[in-house]
């Protein structure tokens, strides 16, 4: 008996003394400090039917501090999931599931970069716009506080550039590589000495950040009616981090720009001013390199290089995990690295990783001059400040110039070796220590053919006609992009080189359905139907069905849902890494999944194939890697597939001969992103899958007389 109370009493204090450890309140400041710097700004929030905010002050960082606010309005979860995770705290608030987020900024080393590089190499300028937005978001936060997550405000102007710091190199795949080694699912290739031999292994592709885009350009001579076009049609997550939230901004020195922005940007990413616009997608070239180290085998804390035992450099990473109510776990994480950057010990042994954008702490200053660009050379300068990692550019302009610029932070490696896979660790000279110059970037303006494209597709096809950019003009480290994309092969079926792309044929060109000759879709429906079936079975009667198929998803489709989940699996591999089944089996299983749902193999596309928002649920065209770009979350219990990813923001700019401008625009739900009770929560839906859209409001006369509402932040 005594024993029994001696050990619960040891329990007792044990259990005490470990509530003590994890004992860790969380608390904001007081509404009055949050509120303070908003006196220092001058602001007015126009919304107009649509409840999308234009922004109108006499500063830039006016129009900055108006951006927060209204963005916290609309959307203020998603910026503070934003902010926690580019601090690498998520695991605070969301317990386990977050600690992977916050051992990669560790990583990343984000905080050690900005703590290094944010005073002295981001602008006054800069510095002074991320300001003024957080103290939009902290004013709003002042006045909800109950919304605001304990421990977080007041956030910073650093948690601005924290964002573009640890957010810009997954655009070109960065967490994919990392993850891979994290899982252990990656295996590729060994690079020795170019004249050596190699270690051969397969390699699996992760997923990446985003599923795509489209992005077009018409001069006024390949228009057929003198007007400049040009295409922004990005494709993101319909929510989260990295969805579109739509503004317009007016200042008063000089920047009148509007289109889509990510949770905690403080201007546009991607969108027009009056002179010209950009157009944004994903490249893909190899900017990670990976090096496998040699341990010491008489002590693990060192790798060999040149010859010589090195130490590894250890940082530690602090997680506090949730638990409940005001207890969170404290661990730490140890991030060892070499002179190569951080390093993964896998069951291939230690890998250290290098990527493009490691260094970098002014993605901001470059998006605040390509807003307030009005030329193509000032958009030039803007784009030589050279500080985002990946990402193609697609442009046009009212004098009618158009360009694609396949730009990125290349590497200046070591000629002749194969940058593809894994290097040796042991030698300094494959570490290298900057980029190529800008100049040596790929880009191509004004081609004969009058016409730009891209679809996240190698940047040698960029026009449909004479004039592309060629492999052979640039060194082959710097591991340009390859693919092509059936979304980049449609549109070289749709075009010739010659014909003019009037208004009406870029519009059918954007929201095309089909798959193209020669694309993995076609190659999967065609391994279908060399297969045999049992006659008579329902099998051989949708194989006879599917024979019919033309290959495109129009929502009126009978015979694109069988088409469609047959070719699913495949054509989503890229994004998901899920490896799909024999195209035999994929075929059998969409033919069980629309009898069980739908009592036929034949609905209508529209019957499956939704977007929904709220209580509405509405019928759309397209699919997966098609032009009008529409991704499933997921094969539903109840037969539908929800749209989740895809077309998101989309805009029409259009310059015309005298360069007056005017644009058409859309959002897939509308400006109040997470308020459900609001109307603009899901008005733009019926817009968007009835493929249509608004006029823009472009001049601050246009947006004063379709003002709805009018008021100056915290006073609404």
């Amino acid at each position: 008996m005594k024993f029994v109370k001696w050990a619960v009493g040891i329990i007792a204090v044990l259990t005490v003394g470990v509530l003590i450890y994890c004992f860790d309140p969380l608390s904001n400041l007081s509404a009055e400090d949050l509120a303070k710097d908003a006196a220092n700004y001058d602001v007015e929030i126009i919304r107009d039917e649509w409840g999308v905010p234009h922004i109108i002050g006499p500063r830039d960082v006016d129009t900055s501090f108006g951006l927060g606010f209204a963005h916290a309005e609309d959307d203020f979860e998603t910026i503070q999931i934003s902010v926690a995770a580019a601090r690498g705290e998520m695991s605070r608030y969301i317990g386990m599931d977050g600690v992977p987020v916050d051992v990669i900024v560790e990583m990343m080393d984000v905080w050690g970069r900005i703590d290094r590089d944010y005073e002295t190499k981001v602008s006054a300028h800069t510095k002074a716009m991320a300001r003024a937005y957080v103290a939009g978001v902290n004013l709003y936060a002042s006045q909800n506080l109950d919304a605001t997550w304990a421990g977080l405000a007041p956030f910073t102007e650093q948690d601005v550039i924290a964002g573009f710091v640890m957010k810009t190199p997954f655009f070109y795949g960065f967490d994919g590589d990392i993850s891979e080694l994290f899982l252990g699912t990656r295996n590729v290739e060994l690079a020795l000495d170019p004249a050596g031999d190699r270690d051969a292994f397969n390699m699996s592709k992760p997923a990446p950040f985003a599923r795509g885009s489209n992005a077009f350009a018409v001069t006024p001579e390949r228009s057929g009616d003198g007007v400049t076009r040009l295409f922004i049609n990005s494709h993101q997550p319909l929510t989260g981090p990295v969805a579109w939230y739509e503004a317009h901004t007016i200042s008063g020195e000089g920047m009148n720009i509007q289109g889509g922005l990510f949770p905690g940007t403080p201007v546009v990413l991607c969108g027009f001013n009056e002179h010209l616009g950009w157009a944004n997608t994903v490249s893909e070239p190899d900017l990670v390199d990976t090096y496998r180290l040699k341990l010491n085998p008489d002590n693990k804390k060192q790798y060999m290089l040149d010859g010589q035992w090195e130490d590894f450099t250890y940082r530690k990473a602090r997680l506090n995990i949730k638990l409940f109510g005001p207890f969170a776990f404290k661990a730490w994480k140890t991030v060892k690295v070499s002179k190569h950057g951080p390093v993964i010990d896998t069951d291939k042994g230690p890998i250290a990783v290098r990527f493009a954008g490691h260094d970098e702490v002014r993605q901001l200053d470059q998006y605040v001059a390509l807003g307030k660009a009005t030329t193509r050379e000032e958009f030039m300068d803007a784009m030589e400040i050279h500080a985002l990692p990946s990402i193609n550019y697609v442009y046009a302009d009212k004098v009618g110039n158009i360009g694609f610029v396949h730009n990125g932070q290349y590497p200046n490696r070591v000629s002749g070796w194969d940058y593809s896979g894994d290097l040796p660790g042991d030698r300094s000279d494959l570490i290298w220590t900057d980029y190529r110059p800008y100049d040596q970037t790929p880009m191509l303006f004004n081609p004969p053919s009058g016409f730009l494209y891209n679809a996240n597709n190698t940047p040698v096809s960029a026009t449909d006609g004479a004039g592309n950019l060629r492999f052979e003009d640039f060194p082959p480290e710097m591991e340009l992009q390859t693919n092509m994309t059936n979304r980049a092969m449609r549109v070289l079926e749709l075009t010739d080189g010659t014909t003019p792309i009037s208004r009406e044929t870029l519009l059918a060109m954007k929201f095309d359905t089909g798959f193209a000759v020669g694309s993995l879709a076609d190659q999967v429906v065609q391994n279908v139907l060399a297969e045999e079936f049992e006659d008579g079975s329902v099998y051989d009667n949708a194989q006879a069905h599917l024979v019919d198929w033309d290959m495109r998803l129009p929502k009126d489709s009978r015979h694109g849902a069988l088409g469609m989940l047959t070719v699913l699996d495949a054509v989503v591999e890229k994004y998901t890494s899920n490896a799909p089944d024999t195209p035999r089996q994929e075929f059998m299983d969409a033919v069980d999944y629309l009898l069980t749902h739908h009592g036929r193999f034949d609905p209508e596309w529209g019957e499956v194939n939704r977007l929904k928002r709220g209580d509405t649920n509405l019928p759309i065209s397209g699919g997966a890697t098609t032009l009008r770009a529409v991704y499933p979350e997921e094969r539903r219990d109840d037969g539908q597939l929800h749209m989740s990813a895809g077309d998101s923001y989309i805009a029409l700019i259009e310059w015309d001969a005298a360069g007056q401008q005017s644009a058409d625009v859309v959002h897939y739900f509308g400006s109040a992103i997470i308020d459900e009770t609001s109307p603009h929560y899901d008005d733009q839906t019926p817009l968007f899958t009835n493929e249509k859209f608004r006029k823009a409001l472009i001049t601050e006369d246009d947006v004063r007389t379709a003002a709805v509402e009018t008021y100056r932040p915290g006073q609404r």
